[in-house]
């Protein structure tokens, strides 16, 4: 009842509200409180109407006023009647539960203690004063009557009696027969109250994101006139130098022409000149006189006519502004185009165009927003199943990131070898960002030569290390603990040992028809077959028998007679070691090893000469171990642990 009577409670006067008021943002205030607020905000000699806001005590709101002051403002009846309420069930509740039925009695309060309450039930005049009060009946007794009415058996031991209490007063205390409804109101007055308190927080948050909105809008606003100012202060500054070249252009020709205009009034005055003294002497009757002066004329036409060009002047007619040539409908098209800069579209990984070696990843992309792009992120991390997926990407420890990347390409270094990574490229601008859909590329495998150290003293490795050859004459080398040495088992091994990844190799075995192709632990024998020891696992060929070894125990594997080239397909996170048929892309058989050391590439031929062609990336037909058919999955065998085949 504490907790509820504080939510009905006014923030002002700290009683519980009277008249209250149902403000604009959610929160209420009695009449009188407001009225307050208002005449405190006023100064001395001044009226209340003037005022036409206030602020919210419990958020800062700002609540405006119209023309009738606060009788504008609604009235929070809901609240009003559930205050009603709660004073009521105050005034009526239960005491304590230590007190029996029926001697549960109503307190009253200091007023109505002293107040008389007299028997309802004696005849005598005055009756007597009253003991107790019967809820069951509504009637006050005194003692006698009560003991003659209510004697101590049923049905009367269920009746209530309580203090005496007046009439006016019985109808708000309840019955014990409903005591549980009055803690039913309690409990959900309560939650209502509650309920309405968090639609209030609700409310007034609603309201700030609101006014947030609106400080927001006259920002953007704002920001749109400043820019677009400036973009017209410039197209102003642009038109005024234009301008300026212009008019300098055209005095320049006028300067010109006027020059020539000059030029051609002067001729043109000497001409008239000449003409009219030509005119006169021809008009002469006297012969001496004109033989006289029609030679000095005719010298003078003759010299005239001759030199046209300095009668006439050079006069240039162009009046084309041919080096003024106004083209804006690239900038009219951007101007068309101006609008709120978005995030980027998401970019696309182009897989076709990604290489990859041992230990680097070239990845390409392309956008359809590149002059929107400021930069590119690549983010990277190891792919380790499909199911995983989910929780890498939401995983940010998990990721390496390559930041501020300006070129559409991107070559990743100090990758593992022979493992599977995902990738996936951001496009970035001031507005945002997207991403591209996630692409799985692979490093290629770790490249390797045979090992001359561990070669058995009858094999002959070739100069680049990628070839061996039985070679019964070869007696030179020195013996080591690592040197394969088995009589009748000439044995070669690669220089790496591999703890991870993915690796892919092939061997061409040509005319050999007697070899064995696998791996095996650095702890495996040298002085036997690999194959007969728990430490190796080969596939082997004795002349037209196809088998495959471990631990001593052979089991036959159908092949093609015609094999020539075998891949090997070692993936090492996966406990799986595969054999193929490139040339006819079929699998031959699968190995389920739980590694528990690094393992070395090994080979052994009794006959003719081996080649290996390492750092491979895997064939497209072979399907990585999530995405495998069962078909593809060779059944158990009942007498070799722990192999499988594939017929």
């Amino acid at each position: 009842m504490e907790t509820l009577e504080s939510e009905l409670t006014c923030p002002i006067c700290l009683e519980l509200f009277e008249d209250p008021l149902l403000l604009p943002c959610a929160h209420s205030l009695c009449f009188s409180c407001a009225h307050r607020i208002l005449v405190s905000s006023c100064s001395s000699g001044e009226s209340v109407e003037p005022i036409t806001a206030f602020q919210c005590p419990t958020c800062r709101y700002v609540i405006s006023l119209n023309h009738r002051g606060l009788d504008g403002l609604k009235r929070n009846v809901t609240l009003q009647n559930i205050i009603d309420r709660f004073q009521k069930a105050s005034v009526s509740g239960p005491n304590s539960p230590s007190e029996s039925r029926r001697e549960r009695t109503y307190r009253p309060s200091n007023a109505m203690s002293s107040e008389r309450i007299a028997c309802q039930f004696c005849e005598q005049d005055p009756p007597r004063d009253a003991v107790k009060t019967c809820i069951t009946c509504e009637v006050s007794y005194c003692d006698r009557c009560l003991r003659a009415t209510h004697p101590n058996k049923k049905p009367f031991t269920s009746h209530r009696l309580v203090e005496p209490v007046p009439d006016t007063h019985l109808r708000g205390i309840t019955c014990l027969d409903h005591e549980n409804e009055k803690q039913t109101l309690e409990m959900n007055l309560t939650n209502l109250v509650k309920r309405n308190s968090e639609l209030e927080n609700q409310m007034a948050k609603l309201i700030q994101i609101c006014q947030q909105v609106e400080v927001n809008t006259a920002m953007h606003e704002a920001k749109l006139m400043e820019e677009c100012d400036e973009l017209v202060e410039i197209i102003q500054q642009r038109k005024q130098m234009i301008a300026v070249k212009i008019k300098e252009t055209k005095v320049m020709k006028l300067r010109k022409l006027a020059q020539q205009v000059a030029n051609c009034r002067q001729c043109l005055e000497r001409s008239t000149v000449l003409i009219n003294q030509a005119e006169h002497i021809l008009k002469e009757n006297d012969q001496a006189r004109f033989l006289q002066s029609a030679k000095n004329i005719a010298e003078r036409v003759a010299m005239a006519t001759a030199s046209s060009q300095v009668l006439i002047p050079d006069i240039n007619f162009n009046d084309a502004f041919e080096n003024f040539a106004l083209d804006f409908s690239r900038e009219k098209k951007l101007l068309e185009g101006l609008d709120y800069l978005t995030a980027p579209n998401p970019p696309s990984i182009r897989e076709e165009l990604c290489t990859a070696s041992h230990d680097t990843i070239t990845v390409h992309w392309i956008s359809d927003d590149e002059f929107s792009i400021s930069s590119y992120e690549l983010q990277y991390t190891i792919f380790t199943g499909q199911a995983n997926f989910i929780s890498l990407y939401n995983s940010v420890d998990s990721w390496m990131i390559v930041p501020n990347i300006k070129q559409n390409h991107y070559t990743v270094h100090g990758l593992q070898s022979g493992t599977r990574y995902i990738f996936i490229v951001k496009a970035i601008n001031q507005a945002g960002s997207r991403n591209s859909e996630p692409t799985r590329l692979k490093t290629n495998s770790q490249p390797f030569k045979l090992d001359p150290k561990m070669t058995h003293k009858k094999l002959k490795i070739s100069n680049d290390g990628l070839q061996m050859e039985k070679d019964e004459s070869s007696l030179k080398k020195s013996h080591t603990p690592e040197r394969f040495s088995g009589t009748g088992c000439y044995g070669a091994a690669g220089n790496i040992f591999i703890d991870s990844g993915c690796h892919y190799w092939e061997v061409v075995m040509g005319s050999s028809t007697w070899y064995a192709i696998g791996i095996a632990y650095k702890s495996a024998p040298k002085n036997e077959w690999i194959g007969k020891n728990a430490s190796s696992w080969v596939f082997s060929r004795c002349n037209s028998n196809f088998v495959v070894r471990h631990n001593n125990k052979e089991m036959l594997v159908d092949v093609p007679p015609q094999l020539k080239r075998l891949g090997v397909l070692l993936d090492y996170d996966n406990n799986m070691l595969s054999f193929y048929d490139p040339a006819n892309s079929l699998h031959l058989h699968t190995f389920d090893v739980t590694f528990i050391l690094p393992v070395c590439p090994t080979f052994t031929i009794w006959n003719k000469s081996l080649m290996i062609l390492s750092g491979l990336p895997a064939p497209d037909f072979i399907d990585y171990p999530e995405r495998q058919e069962c078909n593809c999955r060779p059944q158990e065998s009942p007498y070799v642990s722990g192999m499988k085949a594939c017929h």
